[in-house]
């Protein structure tokens, strides 16, 4: 009774560490979906917070520039779940509240219990005779990351469906590149064009109120530089692809009057429908609410003093 007991005990784990020690996880598909949903914004690219990708099963096994995240086989002693839960900090996803879910945290938990002990032994840096294909094709594949680096500890902490506000405060979500550019409530990004991007304006303090709203201190020049640059390209992801234009998505940009129908020096499109609340001049602070056309210009639907 015993030997067969011990029969159909081996029978019945032997599949499973079968497909562990190939490296077929059975929980890895759903912890990488979980990943990209909530932690690839910052850890996605080459320039990566900490030199810690999550893009990958080999990136996030390889682990950051302070060392593994993972402890194959032994969930408690690894950093990744450690700050997950809390008991290092800062806790993440940085875009927390609200943080992984009981049933999210159970699900990294146990893929990494199910790690055979020799899974993180992975070179931390590729052969650089062999760089990747984006690093090959791209001239700044790492441009995405560094704006999320900036925009997500001091935005998504509010902008996010479920943050200290509550839901996204005017709609506007920036926890991912899909979000930042969704333009379906209104535009809040032009790519090419940030002076036509109510985001920047609202970092510079040209709309008001002026972001990230617990500043200050607010963003640095260099990090406004920095989303400009983004913006100008194009508004590219991690890929390298830049976003479509969004023509006829609303905007609402607020600024000063710098010339002849131009706003902070944004050529704006009047037209004989246009209205004009106020008899307006050249130095005052105006808002304009208008739609994108198909140049990436800005047509006007009302001008008023603000």
């Amino acid at each position: 009774m015993k030997k067969w007991l011990l029969l159909l005990l081996g029978t019945l784990v032997w599949p499973l560490g079968t497909a562990t020690a190939q490296g077929m996880e059975p929980d890895w598909p759903e912890v990488q979906k979980l990943l990209e949903n909530r932690c690839v914004i910052c850890h996605g690219a080459a320039l990566a917070s900490q030199g810690l990708r999550l893009d990958s099963r080999e990136r996030l096994l390889a682990g950051s520039s302070n060392g593994p995240v993972v402890i194959a086989g032994s969930p408690d002693e690894s950093e990744l779940l450690r700050r997950i839960r809390g008991e290092s900090l800062p806790r993440m996803p940085l875009t927390g509240p609200p943080y992984l879910s009981d049933a999210e945290t159970a699900l990294i938990l146990g893929w990494i219990r199910s790690l055979a002990p020799d899974a993180a032994s992975v070179s931390r840096d590729p052969d650089p005779a062999t760089p990747e294909p984006e690093a090959q094709a791209l001239e700044d594949p790492g441009l995405f990351s560094r704006v999320a680096a900036v925009l997500v500890p001091r935005c998504a902490t509010c902008h996010s469906p479920n943050g200290r506000m509550g839901p996204a405060p005017e709609g506007f979500v920036a926890t991912s590149h899909a979000s930042l550019l969704d333009a379906r409530e209104r535009a809040w990004i032009v790519p090419g064009d940030p002076r036509a991007s109510e985001l920047v304006r609202r970092i510079r303090g040209q709309s008001l109120p002026r972001m990230p709203f617990d500043g200050p201190p607010y963003l640095s020049a260099a990090d406004i530089e920095l989303i400009e640059e983004w913006i100008a390209a194009g508004a590219p992801n991690d890929q390298g692809q830049p976003a479509p234009l969004p023509v006829g998505a609303r905007v609402r940009l607020g600024g000063t009057l710098s010339g002849h129908w131009q706003l902070d020096g944004l050529p704006l499109k009047v037209a004989a429908g246009t209205r004009i609340r106020e008899n307006l001049r050249v130095g005052q602070r105006v808002e304009v609410r208008g739609w994108v056309e198909s140049d990436g210009t800005i047509g006007v639907e009302r001008i008023r003093a603000r």
